[in-house]
């Protein structure tokens, strides 16, 4: 089997705890707010499924049927499963995986944009980023008065440190580019230079 890709993994340990068919999983991912850090598609859950049975990571318990409704596979995660999820997830802690993060390539091209229009959007992405963060607390709050355990929300306060990191990081850009200490490409003329030029 390939690597063991993070839905893989996360359905691996909702597995862990229970049998359950792929609807129910897709729900648990939603109540733990795991879908918020996971691309959970309906054709790539399905299709995550399919692989982990053929790696014999998971196993077929039960086929039901309920009327007009289609089957539901229930599956149950496999020794092996177990063993190969915990080795991905001590990989993953361990080890520093190459990421390619889309606003970090943004910023190193963000001199194409005249001086003024690059202020404006970042002043929109630190609004966006309030915002995400506030939802980010509230969702957090939420689980907590549900009762999910704090080791299980743990991913909630990474994610919120990041976006502290990002608005932190985004404001003071904006604030080196009022005051001058973030240059611009040489040659480059702002828009009022332009103006009287």
């Amino acid at each position: 089997m390939r690597t063991l890709t993070i839905l893989g993994l996360a359905v691996l340990r909702l597995l862990s705890r229970q049998p359950q068919h792929p609807y129910e999983v897709r729900q648990r991912l939603r109540e733990e707010g795991l879908d918020h850090l996971i691309k959970v598609t309906h054709g790539a859950l399905y299709h995550t499924f399919d692989v982990l049975a053929k790696a014999a990571l998971i196993e077929t318990v039960e086929t039901t049927r309920e009327g007009k409704r289609p089957e539901r596979t229930v599956y149950a995660i496999t020794d092996e499963g177990r063993e190969v999820a915990l080795e991905r997830l001590r990989e993953l802690l361990s080890t520093l995986q190459p990421e390619y993060p889309t606003y970090c390539a943004a910023l190193a091209f963000m001199s194409l944009l005249p001086k003024e229009d690059a202020v404006a959007q970042l002043e929109r992405r630190a609004v966006l980023l309030e915002a995400s963060l506030a939802s980010a607390a509230a969702g957090s709050d939420a689980l907590v008065k549900r009762g999910v355990a704090a080791i299980d929300i743990v991913e909630i306060r990474h994610l919120q440190a990041h976006l502290r990191a990002d608005l932190d990081l985004t404001r003071a850009i904006v604030e080196d580019i009022h005051e001058g200490r973030l240059d611009w490409q040489p040659g480059e003329r702002s828009t009022e230079e332009k103006a009287d030029g």
